[in-house]
This record gives structure tokens, C-alpha cells and sequence, in this order.
């Protein structure tokens, strides 16, 4: 059925949550339309790699294997050829072809583009337009057309299939979503909306192509407006209408529409699609609600690897690594994948010896590691500093010659900086050849920050300026940092101002701590004040904490004591405030106010959390609290610190 409405784009912007709940008033026609679906044409999908749903344009079938005697000789040796994967062979003779003057069929030549198409053969698939050309097919018919426009779109050669579609003299539906899908696919959002609009007749492919598009661009509103109206059509619906609706519930992590989303593919019945499950339950954990996160997981009738790697990436990011251990071990599959899932979450959570440990069983069981593991590895090695199982990892992307991205390169650094090896996380920044990467960058200039050098590290920036790389919001609390660190304020200051004047980014809460850290340790605290009532917006713990510190430093009380309790306000369960409070009433002699505090504190249940120190002695890390009595090897260490402590009072 066709329709020419158009979707509304700015007639009236709605929130997210009121956009759902116009979803909600579609559900009711749902149970219709999965009755209808049952008469439309099969509609395939397409995974890639991590299993994700997306959505397939091509509503024909595809072209298959002759049988033996059907075709003849010279056809069925290009089709052995290919089934041999022999593709540049099989092309090559179409040379011989032409030159004896032999056309080929054009389903053969279909055929071939197809194998093309799939292989992103681009240089054999533009000699099979050659063929087409110099044989007299300067037009080819729609069939041959529409191949080559999915040839060159699977190639992400754009102009070229909208040169094929544009001198198409007849074209039909499957043309249209081929050229669509070809856009949408690669993220060319516009010029896939304008072709959009211009389309005769419209299918369930047209409209969910556009809805994944825009959704996979981060155009959630967009995408949400798109599916409303593609539902109002009243045109039907496939299974994979719902992908992109879908990674909206993801992006936004919200809960309602997330149910409501839900809601419809358990009333259109689709709900036993694996892939759809798992795109249910990663939105569940996404919005940190594992519990139903995992009441779905175990109604699953099918579960695949993506499936149990989404709840055990869930329960990681929520904190809760018992659960993720545990679900990993009753895993009958693992993939790569998953065993990433599993170790970030470890590092994430301050358990580095744990992520290194998973990392090593991984190896253990052959399986690839992929620029994401490497990068939490390195995380992890970095969280317990340890520099020679750094290296180790560093060797070994070497040695295998694993060719790292931006984010991998950037973890090296930081690795080696927290581990006290500046000159080497410099040296691996150095030799990085494409330095375009705003996150090199902010690694590099971080690491400085943090071992003092706030000269170097605002030479760094200028560096990066005069390189044309866009500085970001992390850039400026990276350089905010190193100023205030290193006594540079009035530098400080500047970058400070030039944030909105030069480079359009508009200070945030983070922005203002750094500011805030900046004026206080100079202990302009007039100047500081001012800052503080310009802002535009309400500061937060974030601000308030900075404060509190500055005010630590210089001893300013009155403003420590105000600081304190905002804190004790906004943030009811850290110590930091407490303590703060409890110290500037003791020294005001204010006793009964002290214990005040302290039955605070204690009523709440808020504990002072213990500073955590390691030492690497034969290839084990040891790890130690203030009055730590626990270590196996305690009476050894207090006799030694006994020992130690009595030879600096015979040296004094």
C-alpha cells in the first residue's frame, strides 16, 4: 500500500517522555496490524557483527547457483570460478568475452555484481560495469541498474550508484529502498531524507530504513517522530521495525519508553526474535533496571551469545560483579565479546588483578583479543600501577603487529603516565603518526597535568590549536587542572574565557570546579565568589567540593563551614564535608557542635573511606589499608616497620 504523508519535523518539538507516551496510543492498533503482516512478502534482516538488528532493503530474492546442465559452458565457468572464490578470475574474462564478441545474460551478470557486492570488490565490480558499458548496455535494464546500485552503496561509493540511479529510465520500489539504504547506511542522513520525500510509493523497508538511520546518527527525536508516523500509516509492520525504536530505548536510557517499546513487539508477537529480546534486555540495563533486565533474559526461549553478553555487560556497569562472574561461568558460549565485557568490568570497578587475571584465561582459551580488551587491560594495569605487566601488553601488540586505535594508543599513555613513566607515554604519543584525534590529545596533556608539568602542558595546547584540533570540554577541565596545579592562574583564566569566545563550548559544573580550584589555591576567594554567582545554572556537589577544598588549604573557615554543609545537603553519604566540619568546630572549640557531627555521621552510617596503597613483590600485588591487621605476612611487616622506625631515631 502506498502513501505519500510526510513525517513533521518541527511543528511541535516534544520531549522524549511525551513522545512515548503518544507511542503508547498507537498500541492499540498493533494486534490488527500483526494480522495483516501475515499477508505481506518475507522481509530479511541483516546481522553484522555484534549481532545488532538492522534493517535489509532488498525485497527480492537472491540470486543462486545454476544447476549443473542449466546454462552454458562459458556461464558455468564463471559460476565455478566464483564458488571457488575465484572472483577476479571470473571477471577477467569477461575481457575474453567481449572481445569475441559474446554478451552475457543478464542474470549471470547479476550474479556476478552480487558476489561483488558482498565481497566489496570494488575494482572488479566497476570492470563488471565496463563489460556492461562496452558491450552495449550503455543503459542497463532495471535489473542490472538496481545491482549496481547495491554494489556501489555496499561499497560506500555513493555517487556512483546515484549516477546508475539517476539515468535509470524505469524504476521500482526495490530501486528506491536500494538508494535509500545506501544513504541511510553510511550516515548521510539528508540527502537519504530528500530522496525519502521524492519517493513514489513507500514499503515497510523505506520506512525502517530511516527510522534506524536516524536513530544510529543520534537523531533521537527524529527517529521517534519517524516511527509515530510510519505507525500511523497504517502500511504494516516487520519485525524489524521496532531496531530502531529500539536503540532510541538504549541511547536515552529511558524507562518508559523502553516499556512502551516493549509492550508493542510482546503484542505483535514478535517477542521470540532473539535479536530483539536482547535489544530489550540491553535496554533494561542500560536504564539500570536489572531485575527486569533478567526476568526477560530468563523467559528468552532462545539465547544466544549476544543475548547472555548483554546481561553480563549490565550486571558489570551496574557494579554488581558477582552476578556477571557467575552469569559468565553458565555462559555455554563465550566469544570475544564477552570476555571484554567481563574484564571491563573488573577494571571499571577497581578490581585490576581480577580483569588481568580473566585477560590471561582468555589467552589461555585462544581467544582474540580485540582493541577493546587491550584498552581495559591497560586500564586495569594502570588502577594497580603496574608498569611491567603494562609493557608486557605493549610488547605484545608489537610483536604480533595488532594495529591499535586512538582509544588503545590513549590507555598506553595513560598507562604509562599513572605508572611513573612519563618519557615512555611521551615516546608512544610522539610516534603516533595521525595526531588528528582530539582524545590523544587530552591523554597526553592529562598525563602532564598530573606529574606537575603545567608549563608543558599548556605548551602542549597551544600545539594542538596550531595543529587545527578541535579542543572539547575535556580538553579545557584537562588544562583548567594543570594551571591551577602548577600556579598558572591568570593562563588559566584565559582558557577559561576562551571556552565560549573562541571556541563556542559553554562552561559546565566540571568547568566551574576547576575554576573554582584555580582562584581558591591562589586564595582570591573575592574573584572566586563573583565567578561563582555568574554562573548559569545552580552549582552542584562538583562545585562545592572544590570549594570545600580551597577553604582546607587556607584555612578560610566562615566559607569552609558554608561549603560543608551545602555538601552535607547534596551529598548526604560522602565523609569529606563531615570531617571538614567536624575539624573547623574543633578548633573553634565548639565541642558540643563536634559530637553533633559525629552522631551525624554515625546515624547515617557514613564512613570515612580508607586510602588503598600496593606493592608488586615477585609477581604478586600486595595491597594495604591504615591499620591494616589482615596480611598474612603481618607480624614480619610491623617487626621490619619497628626496626626501620628505630634506626631514623638513631639517624636523627
Amino acid at each position: 500500500m502506498a502513501t505519500n504523508s510526510r513525517p513533521c519535523e518541527d511543528t511541535h518539538r516534544q520531549s522524549p517522555i511525551s513522545v512515548y507516551l503518544t507511542i503508547r496510543r498507537s498500541s492499540s492498533s498493533l494486534i490488527t496490524a500483526a494480522n495483516a503482516r501475515r499477508s505481506r512478502p518475507l522481509v530479511t534482516a541483516d546481522t553484522d557483527e555484534q549481532h545488532s538488528l538492522t534493517w535489509c532493503p532488498y525485497a527480492m530474492l537472491p540470486l543462486r547457483f545454476p544447476k549443473p546442465n542449466s546454462k552454458p559452458c562459458v556461464v558455468q565457468a564463471i559460476f565455478k570460478l566464483c564458488s571457488q572464490g575465484h572472483l577476479s578470475q571470473a571477471v577477467d574474462s569477461l575481457d575474453l568475452l567481449a572481445r569475441k564478441g559474446q554478451r552475457l545474460d543478464s542474470q549471470t551478470l547479476a550474479f556476478l555484481l552480487q558476489q561483488c557486492a558482498n565481497s566489496h570488490s570494488l575494482k572488479e565490480g566497476k570492470l563488471v560495469h565496463l563489460h556492461l558499458k562496452v558491450t552495449g548496455r550503455k543503459k542497463p535494464n532495471t535489473l542490472l541498474s538496481n545491482h549496481l546500485i547495491k554494489f556501489y552503496c555496499r561499497c560506500d561509493e555513493h555517487v556512483e550508484a546515484r549516477k546508475v540511479f539517476d539515468k535509470m529510465s524505469a524504476r521500482n520500489l526495490y530501486s528506491w529502498n536500494s538508494m535509500l539504504s545506501g544513504y541511510a547506511k553510511s550516515g548521510m542522513i539528508k540527502p537519504a531524507r530528500r530522496l525519502f520525500d521524492k519517493m513514489p510509493e513507500r514499503d515497510v523497508v523505506s520506512w525502517n530504513a530511516m527510522v534506524v538511520a536516524y536513530a544510529q546518527c543520534g537523531c533521537y527525536y527524529e527517529a521517534l517522530m519517524f516511527y509515530l508516523d510510519f505507525r500511523r500509516s497504517a502500511i504494516g509492520f516487520s519485525e524489524f521495525s521496532f531496531a530502531g525504536v529500539f536503540t532510541v530505548c538504549v541511547k536515552l536510557k529511558e524507562l518508559g519508553l523502553t516499556r512502551q517499546v516493549h509492550c508493542q513487539v510482546l503484542v505483535a508477537g514478535f517477542l521470540s526474535n532473539v535479536i530483539l529480546s536482547s535489544s530489550a534486555v540491553d535496554a533494561y540495563a542500560k536504564c539500570g533496571e536489572m531485575s527486569d533486565a533478567r526476568k526477560l533474559f530468563d523467559e528468552m526461549g532462545v539465547r544466544d551469545v549476544l543475548a547472555w553478553t548483554t546481561l553480563v555487560s549490565g550486571y558489570a556497569k551496574c557494579g554488581d560483579m558477582q552476578e556477571a562472574s557467575e552469569l559468565f561461568d553458565a555462559m555455554p558460549e563465550k566469544n570475544p565479546v564477552s570476555w571484554t565485557a567481563l574484564i571491563s568490568g573488573y577494571a571499571r570497578n577497581s578490581m585490576g588483578n581480577k580483569a588481568l587475571e580473566m585477560f590471561s584465561k582468555m589467552m589461555l582459551f585462544q581467544f582474540r583479543p580485540d582493541q577493546f580488551t587491550f584498552s581495559s587491560c591497560l586500564c586495569a594495569c594502570a588502577s594497580i600501577a603496574s608498569l611491567k605487566l603494562g609493557k608486557q601488553i605493549h610488547a605484545y601488540l608489537t610483536r604480533t603487529g595488532f594495529r591499535p586505535n586512538t582509544i588503545v594508543i590513549s590507555s598506553l599513555i595513560d598507562m604509562y603516565s599513572k605508572c611513573g613513566s612519563l618519557g615512555d607515554g611521551r615516546r608512544v604519543f610522539d610516534i603516533m603518526g595521525n595526531k588528528q584525534n582530539c582524545v590523544l590529545w587530552n591523554t597526553m596533556l592529562s598525563a602532564l597535568a598530573q606529574h606537575g608539568y603545567g608549563e608543558a602542558a599548556t605548551k602542549m595546547y597551544d600545539d594542538m590549536v596550531r595543529s587545527d584540533v578541535k579542543p572539547d570540554r575535556i580538553t579545557f577541565v584537562v588544562i583548567l587542572n594543570a594551571c591551577s596545579h602548577s600556579g598558572r592562574i591568570e593562563e588559566g583564566l584565559a582558557c577559561f574565557h576562551s571556552m565560549t569566545c573562541d571556541h563556542g563550548i559553554v562552561p559546565d559544573q566540571e568547568h566551574y570546579a576547576c575554576l573554582t580550584d584555580l582562584l581558591g589555591r591562589a586564595g582570591r576567594f573575592d574573584e572566586l565568589m563573583n565567578e561563582l554567582e555568574k554562573m548559569p545554572c545552580k552549582a552542584d556537589g562538583l562545585v562545592w567540593n572544590a570549594l570545600l577544598g580551597v577553604c582546607r588549604i587556607h584555612g578560610n573557615l566562615e566559607l569552609g563551614r558554608k561549603a560543608a554543609e551545602k555538601l552535607i545537603e547534596l551529598e548526604p553519604q560522602s565523609s569529606a564535608p563531615y570531617v571538614f566540619l567536624s575539624s573547623i568546630y574543633s578548633a573553634l572549640g565548639s565541642w558540643t557542635s563536634v559530637e553533633k557531627v559525629r552522631h551525624l555521621m554515625n546515624t547515617r552510617c557514613v564512613k570515612k573511606e580508607r586510602a588503598i596503597s600496593w606493592v608488586e613483590i615477585r609477581n604478586k600485588h600486595h595491597a594495604f589499608t591504615v591499620s591494616d591487621r589482615l596480611h598474612p605476612s603481618n607480624e614480619e611487616i610491623c617487626s621490619v616497620l619497628e626496626l626501620l622506625a628505630g634506626q631514623m631515631e638513631d639517624d636523627a
